[in-house]
């Protein structure tokens, strides 16, 4: 395999290890630096130029895309997809995770935790936001902030507002967030690659700090994840339509609590205290995709008209409560079940004879005319307008337009 991977800091630990982990393995791999490219627009051909020569043929990149320069980073690997090569994590995904705001907006649409959040522009709204997330303290932080730069915390409500009214008059947009007391300074990272949690660490405060980064002087200790941390954390990066990112989240008294999901995680501190090889599970990832490519869901939209994905949603007293999904005769209507989601749980692929229970969602890819009739009359009304898109929540943002997203 030949490997590219996108990054601006060479020297860096994770770019150093990626690298090293790579070559370890007897992959070909260079180091590209994201600003050197330029992006070449011609009828048919989509190319890249690498400091002004045509760049040479590769099978996958790896992005290490930083925040300040996101718009061009993503470009590049959207030049990439166009292309037609592999990427590890996509425009679209990066995009979707940079951005805090949109990124929870995504994720409210599921069943994961998330600290109530409010974001506001008019000064009149401050207060309100303030008091409907719970009241004080509570976190403030710069949508687009990383190591817990721009992340604050006032005591009270006078001075959340002054802080929020402060930052707006310097044109930042901010988010007004819950304060999870009982997290303590301290939240968990989750590394994902693919769909496995590879390792994990809990992240301590220093002193008074309540900011758990360890770039802010906080310390962090190996953990070994109950199911419903490491399910939420794969179930956030899928979502957000990343394969390798960071999953930061508080221990909250009703579970996990997802902060913010990092599409270019640092490697040096959850290496150093799992002691495990974290860069090279990243590597053997891509390299299995390469060689084994998934399908990708959104080739599914397009293969005939009248297909599509959408969830069917099992409600109690559903009649396919207590059968198998062989018995439910989906198969008969042309109609494939993708994933089932049960509760926190992500079963991909679930055999036929898996008995359905209340609450279930199967995600499915089959005729819209036939998946159409088995949408509830009271989520068919209210969805009207969007009733011809009959995709799935999870999967809208995957076939937007890239227009959409920038």
């Amino acid at each position: 395999m030949k490997l590219a991977i996108l990054s601006r800091g060479s020297k860096s630990y994770s770019t150093r290890r990626l690298k090293e982990a790579a070559l370890q393995r007897g992959h070909a791999v260079k180091v590209l630096d994201t600003l050197k490219f330029a992006i070449d627009l011609q009828r048919g051909v989509p190319g890249l130029y690498f400091r002004q020569r045509p760049l040479s043929a590769y099978d996958a990149v790896l992005p290490r895309i930083g925040a300040s320069v996101t718009y061009f980073g993503t470009a590049i690997v959207r030049q990439f997809q166009e292309m037609d090569v592999f990427c590890a994590n996509t425009a679209h995904g990066i995009a979707n995770s940079r951005d805090k705001l949109r990124s929870l907006q995504i994720l409210s649409r599921h069943h994961i935790g998330i600290p109530r959040t409010t974001f506001v522009v008019d000064k009149k709204d401050v207060m309100p936001a303030i008091k409907r997330v719970g009241g004080a303290p509570v976190v403030i932080k710069l949508i687009e902030g990383t190591q817990g730069i721009g992340v604050l915390l006032a005591e009270s409500t006078q001075s959340a507002a002054s802080i929020i009214e402060l930052l707006q008059s310097q044109k930042q947009n901010v988010l007004v967030q819950k304060f999870v007391a009982e997290s303590k300074g301290k939240d968990i990272r989750a590394f994902v690659v693919g769909d496995r949690v590879v390792a994990a660490m809990r992240r301590t405060a220093e002193g008074q700090e309540f900011r758990s980064n360890v770039h802010r002087g906080g310390s962090a200790e190996a953990v070994d994840l109950p199911d419903e941390y490491r399910e939420t954390a794969v179930r956030a990066t899928q979502i957000l339509g990343l394969q390798v990112a960071g999953v930061d989240m508080l221990e909250g008294a009703n579970g996990p609590q997802i902060m913010e999901v990092n599409s270019s995680p640092g490697l040096e501190g959850i290496e150093s205290c799992t002691e495990l090889d974290v860069a090279g599970a990243i590597i053997d990832y891509i390299s299995a995709q390469v060689d084994f490519p998934e399908i990708d869901i959104r080739q599914r939209l397009t293969v005939s008209k009248g297909y599509g994905v959408t969830e069917i949603y099992v409600p109690e007293g559903s009649n396919f409560v207590g059968i198998t999904i062989k018995e439910t005769d989906l198969a008969e209507q042309d109609i494939n079940v993708l994933t089932l989601y049960r509760g926190n749980k992500i079963i991909p692929n679930p055999k036929p004879s898996r008995v359905l229970e209340p609450d279930d969602k199967l995600l499915c890819f089959g005729k819209l005319e036939s998946m159409r009739g088995m949408i509830p009359k009271k989520t068919r009304r209210r969805r009207q307008p969007q009733i011809q898109d009959l995709v799935s929540d999870e999967l809208r943002d995957l076939v937007r337009d890239e227009s959409d997203e920038d």
